[in-house]
């Protein structure tokens, strides 16, 4: 494990990671007021090997009014795997669905990109501000849809999951997650915060958070290349950290 370079490993990365990375960070510098969250110092990047392959894992986190915590993770394993990983965390004051994006991708094409703003409520309805945002979005089709885990109650009915099977489509979705991005912190800016309501989006973001950690393939790649003890402490501290009820 070593210290943060000055390149980001994004400029190795499928195109569409390296302008995924970019679109969200420009979004978030335009709409909102970041500053610096601070990651445990070992664990905002991070080298290992797996199956005799450098994995390189990289960290950008920003917290804001609205949000507690605003996670960029990209990594790479070799020439086999690239990932894009990213959630927006609400303070829990607030009454806001949870962003989450992941890509997954290697060899030059992406096998797995999924996109949605996932309501934290016990009905898990999302504000009716954001449902006639979303609603008012084009309709998008693409060849290969994939089916959600088993773990997919949290997702919305505008969830995105898909394979992007061309450069058109891969164009597509990057588009819908800007149009995620900046309805999400549009609304979220405009959103007063509501304290009485702690409790409930507090437990609806330990929901998301515990069913976030089921997936099995993100945990097992890192427990090869790091140790269970390692992997279960990046999931809870860095992925899905929770804070208390």
């Amino acid at each position: 494990m070593s210290s943060s370079p000055t390149i980001s490993i994004r400029e190795q990365q499928h195109p569409l990671i390296r302008n995924l990375a970019e679109t969200i960070e420009a979004v978030w510098q335009t709409h909102l007021d970041l500053s610096p969250y601070q990651l445990p110092e070992d664990l905002g990047y991070v080298e290992g090997r797996l199956e005799g392959e450098k994995l390189v894992i990289e960290n950008r986190c920003y917290q804001t009014p609205q949000f507690r915590k605003l996670h960029l993770e990209l990594a790479k394993l070799g020439a086999s795997l690239d990932i894009l990983h990213c959630v927006m965390f609400p303070n829990p004051e607030y009454d806001l669905p949870m962003f989450g994006c992941d890509l997954v991708g290697g060899r030059g094409q992406i096998s797995m990109a999924v996109a949605d703003l996932s309501s934290v409520r016990a009905d898990r309805s999302l504000p009716e501000t954001y449902r006639s945002h979303l609603n008012a979005l084009p309709h998008l089709e693409f060849a290969q849809s994939r089916s959600l885990p088993n773990w997919g109650d949290i997702f919305s009915e505008f969830c995105v999951l898909v394979r992007p099977s061309s450069p058109e489509e891969e164009t597509q979705f990057l588009d819908r997650v800007k149009a995620f991005l900046e309805i999400h912190c549009q609304q979220a800016t405009a959103t007063a915060p509501t304290p009485d309501r702690r409790s409930e989006i507090l437990a609806g973001q330990h929901h998301y958070c515990t069913q976030q950690q089921q997936n099995d393939k993100t945990r097992r790649v890192l427990e090869k290349a790091f140790g269970a003890e390692w992997a279960d402490r990046y999931m809870t501290t860095v992925l899905f950290d929770m804070p208390n009820l």
